[in-house]
């Protein structure tokens, strides 16, 4: 009798959810990556130029989102702003799925003690609340993107790593994985030619939600001044920066940043959680 081999629709076949709140999500989505990519050569002015004599200026034709509290121009910081407030994100998403991907498939397709072991391991690092951990390493190794970026991409990786479990035990049990093994396969090739491509679609989606998770983490570490450096642009930080201006009755150049902040995570969480339905929905 010959085997026949199936695979579920990989990455390649998934098209997401095409209803007007998820393509505008998108669409923002898109907006704020192209901004921050371009941003070095459409900002107006130097972010962190001073004009103390222009302080709290409203919007006008040469500032158009006028200046915060030294003077500097916020369309300037918002734009390069996108950039270190993205960019953090990533590098949590890129260091938390790819280590969780291989503890995950690990821990599901050796079993025994190293199961036990990893899992044990996720549980301890399930309890220990990331931002702690993130103000920990910050107290340690003092204030820049590095190492807020490697806490979080820790604290993270356990959601990665338990979806991967789970989804490769469910592969393991599918007749193309036994198939592949009577042919003479090794479990390497197995794991990385044909369950990880029919996993992937799955752990992007969690990771496109912790995307939105992580920006809203850093956000957060900036605006407690435990971030990027004080001269930085970075929408945490200008939320920080702008409590004096709140103070004044100038809130424009806090609240435009935190207006981003909450968009930028919610595009993003609504595009993974669409995302992960119409994966669902393809898989029943």
């Amino acid at each position: 009798m010959t085997a026949v081999l199936t695979r579920r629709p990989g990455l390649a076949r998934i098209r997401t959810a095409r209803s007007p709140l998820h393509l505008c999500c998108l669409g923002f989505v898109v907006l704020v990556v192209a901004g921050a990519l371009l941003a070095p050569l459409v900002v107006p002015y130097d972010p962190n130029a001073v004009d103390l004599g222009n302080a709290l200026a409203g919007p006008s034709a040469e500032h158009l989102l006028g200046v915060d509290a030294a003077g500097r121009d916020t369309l300037s910081r918002l734009l390069l702003g996108a950039r270190t407030s993205l960019l953090g994100p990533l590098g949590v998403v890129l260091f938390s799925t790819g280590a969780g991907i291989v503890v995950g498939m690990a821990a599901a397709w050796r079993g025994g003690w190293l199961d036990s072991l990893l899992s044990r391991s996720t549980e301890l690092v399930f309890a220990f609340p990331g931002m702690l951990l993130a103000i920990l390493v910050i107290s340690t190794y003092g204030e820049g993107l590095s190492a807020p970026v490697i806490a979080l991409a820790v604290a993270y990786l356990p959601y990665v790593s338990r979806l991967t479990r789970s989804l490769v035990l469910a592969e393991r049990e599918r007749p193309y994985v036994s198939a592949y093994q009577v042919q003479g396969h090794s479990a390497l090739q197995i794991c990385l030619r044909h369950v990880l491509p029919n996993i992937a679609p799955v752990v992007l989606a969690q990771s496109t939600i912790n995307f939105g998770y992580a920006l809203m983490d850093l956000a957060g570490l900036s605006f407690l001044g435990l971030g990027v450096p004080a001269l930085t642009p970075d929408w945490g930080r200008m939320v920080f920066d702008g409590q004096t201006a709140v103070q004044h009755g100038y809130p424009l150049s806090a609240i435009l940043p935190c207006v981003l902040i909450v968009l930028t995570v919610v595009a993003f969480n609504v595009a993974g959680e669409r995302w992960a339905d119409r994966v669902a929905r393809r898989d029943r």
